[in-house]
This record gives structure tokens, C-alpha cells and sequence, in this order.
């Protein structure tokens, strides 16, 4: 690839050499020689380029807005020369980035550090860097791509709040189902023994009455899980409201992984009519706030007249409960609608993402219910009402 201090010597190049023979003016000819003679040893400078090898790792992969992420680039001189200082580019969220490459002696590694441009909300396929090559005149230059793709997750920004309540203290001794962990210390049921199962669990009054050995099955009991349900439509939301609403679901999301429940993120925009699959719980919130990364409202989105899909799933899956919807600006047929389906969780908050200046319906005292432009304002008003 010509450079465009290349470029500029071929103009020069050409008009001196056209210049000199149309004139008879062998001097301007040796001048157009000159250029002629650095492009070819530009030419056999890029040709000859360093056997070098290089690996990036992105540090962390997953930052919150506004905080830094660095890379971080082993280089490897492979070959059995020196290699010139070199220039790598990278290329996150459209913005390039040059990152010098010092010197490297034969069959030697270095490691460069740099820092990522800030990129917002989203997940980032950093494609593979580009390592450069030019000769010492700067009129060639040559890039060509080192290792593979990565991914840079950028959550959005929380604020610590408490998790929705749960309507009571946790029951150490509590709700069992077939899908609970064997072996914790509340009992489930009875069922017939197996090999290596441990003789002290063996029920003696029931294996008398039946005639087979029969043991308790205890387990751990289920945790009280905390369901984060978040409009994607496009209608409730202001500008700008939607970002500030799905930080709310992402405080929520780290509420509820702090205090130690199981918690799913689901979205309107990932529901179907008839969708019955079981929601996904997870111990931590990074998979929730890898999704929250990555979601978008859509005018296409039905709303929150999802809620009775969501409803329907847990119920018919056992789960227990305790659910926080975040919207925009609410109609009083959707609050009609979840007062209705209040029943069906152990608690229910709403939050709704809107101006002041905006249209207020009074939510059903069934909701613990708050209404805020912003998520630093959401967090001061849920933290008065629910105690950390």
C-alpha cells in the first residue's frame, strides 16, 4: 500500500523524470532516478518484513460505562533478525487506535500495554489487530492481521439498592421440589433405597409398613428467586429513558446476586406468544448484565402485555418468586393487569422511568411502586422504602 508521502513521491517522481527527458535536462532525469531507486528499496524493505507473532487480551472483558479496559499485546520476534519498531492498530466501536511496537531482538517477546477508547453500552467484537510495516522513507507500507476476534462487554452503570423483599424472613427449612439439590437438610420425600445411599436416612417405620427398604430424600431447600422483568417496547419510554431504565434493571439484577438469590433477567422482547420455556436462574449477575449489555427497545415489542406469558411460566414450572418490572410511563390497563397477577409472587415491584412533567396513574397498593427520571433518583426513593 502506497502511503500518501509515497503518493507525493511518485508525483515528483514522474514530473521530474517527464520533466528532464521532454527538456534535455539530464540533472532533473537524475533527480526522477533518485525516486525511482528509494521506491525500489522501499519495495524490498516491506518485502523482507519481521517474522513477528503477536497475542492481545482485553483486561477485563466486562467494565461498566465510563470505566477503562485495557489491552494487552505479547509480541514475538520470531525471527533471526531484528526487528524495526513497528505500529499496531486496533479498531474498537469505529475508533482506531495506534499502538507503537518497540524494537524487538531476535527470538525475544515484549508486552505492551494500551488503553481501550471508551465505548458505551453494548458487547464489542474487537476484530484482530493490525500490525504495520513500513520502510524507512515512509513511502510503502504493508499491515497485515495477528490472532483472532475478542469481546469487550460494556454493563450498564448500577447503583446499590436492596433487592425486592420477599414479604417474609428466608426459611432455612423452606419450599422443596423434585429439581432441588440432594443432600442438603430439609426433607422432601420418601423413596425406595439405593446402593450407597447412607443407612442413617433410612425411614424404619415406613420400610416396616412396606416391606422395602425405603430412605428420606433430603435436599437443599429453594431460594426465594428474584424474577428482573424489563419492557423493551418502545412506547413508554422518553428519550433517553430507556438507558436509564435498563440501568435500573441492572441494579436490581446486583441486588439480588449480593444477597445471595438466584436471579433471571427476562425482557418483552424475548417473549413469544405460547413461549413456555423455564427461566433461566443464575447464582451471579454476570449473565443477566452480559444481556442487559446488549438489549434495545423496539416499536415492534408488544410490552408489558407480556406479563401474562412470564406469569404462565412460572406457575407452571413451580417457581417462587419475587418480581421487579421496569417500564416507562404505564397505562391503567397495565396496572390493572399486574395488580391481577400480584397473587402469583411473593412480592411485586414496579418502577416506572418517566419525567415529572409526565401523565401520573396511581399504582395499586399491591406494588411497591416508585417513579423517577433517572436511576440515581430511583435508587434514593426504592432505598426509603424497602431498608438495605
Amino acid at each position: 500500500m502506497v502511503t500518501k508521502n509515497g503518493v507525493a513521491t511518485a508525483v515528483c517522481t514522474i514530473t521530474l523524470l517527464a520533466g528532464g527527458i521532454l527538456a534535455d535536462y539530464p540533472e532533473l532525469v537524475m533527480f526522477g532516478l533518485a525516486g525511482v531507486a528509494a521506491f525500489l528499496v522501499a519495495a524490498i524493505w516491506v518485502v523482507a518484513r519481521p517474522r513477528l507473532t503477536a497475542v492481545r487480551d482485553i483486561r477485563p472483558r466486562r467494565v461498566v460505562e465510563g470505566d477503562p479496559a485495557r489491552g494487552v499485546l505479547t509480541v514475538t520476534n520470531a525471527g533471526s533478525r531484528r526487528s524495526p519498531p513497528l505500529v499496531a492498530i486496533e479498531t474498537i466501536a469505529g475508533v482506531e487506535v495506534r499502538v507503537p511496537l518497540p524494537s524487538l531482538a531476535a527470538r525475544s517477546s515484549d508486552q505492551v500495554e494500551y488503553p481501550l477508547p471508551p465505548a458505551g453500552r453494548g458487547r464489542h467484537v474487537i476484530p484482530a489487530l493490525t500490525i504495520g510495516h513500513a520502510d524507512p522513507f515512509r513511502l510503502l507500507h504493508i499491515g497485515r492481521s495477528c490472532g483472532g476476534e475478542s469481546v469487550l462487554y460494556v454493563h450498564p452503570r448500577v447503583h446499590r439498592v436492596a433487592p425486592v423483599p420477599l414479604g417474609g424472613p428466608r426459611d432455612v427449612e423452606g419450599r422443596t421440589s423434585s429439581r432441588s439439590v440432594q443432600g442438603g437438610a430439609a426433607f422432601h420425600s420418601l423413596r425406595e433405597y439405593e446402593p450407597g445411599d447412607d443407612w442413617r436416612l433410612i425411614d424404619w417405620k415406613s420400610t416396616a409398613r412396606t416391606g422395602t427398604l425405603v430412605v428420606r430424600h433430603n435436599v437443599v431447600p429453594d431460594e426465594p428467586r428474584q424474577l428482573i422483568f424489563l419492557d423493551t417496547s418502545a412506547g413508554p419510554y422518553g428519550r433517553g429513558s430507556f438507558d436509564e431504565a435498563v440501568r435500573i434493571a441492572a441494579s436490581f439484577c446486583v441486588a439480588a446476586s449480593r444477597s445471595g438469590f438466584p436471579v433471571a433477567l427476562r425482557t418483552t422482547g424475548d417473549l413469544v406468544d405460547g413461549d413456555d420455556q423455564a427461566i433461566q436462574w443464575h447464582d451471579t449477575a454476570t449473565a443477566p448484565l452480559d444481556q442487559l449489555s446488549v438489549v434495545r427497545c423496539s416499536a415492534a415489542d408488544r410490552g408489558l402485555s407480556a406479563l401474562v406469558d412470564i406469569v404462565r411460566v412460572v406457575v407452571a414450572h413451580g417457581d417462587q418468586a419475587a418480581i421487579a418490572i421496569v417500564t416507562g410511563q404505564v397505562t391503567a390497563g397495565h396496572l390493572e393487569l399486574m395488580a391481577a397477577l400480584r397473587p402469583r409472587f411473593l412480592t411485586a415491584g414496579l418502577v416506572q422511568v418517566s419525567d415529572e412533567s409526565a401523565k401520573v396513574v396511581v399504582p395499586p397498593r399491591e406494588l411497591i411502586a416508585v417513579r423517577a427520571s433517572s436511576c440515581a433518583r430511583f435508587a434514593m426513593a426504592w432505598n426509603k422504602l424497602v431498608p438495605q
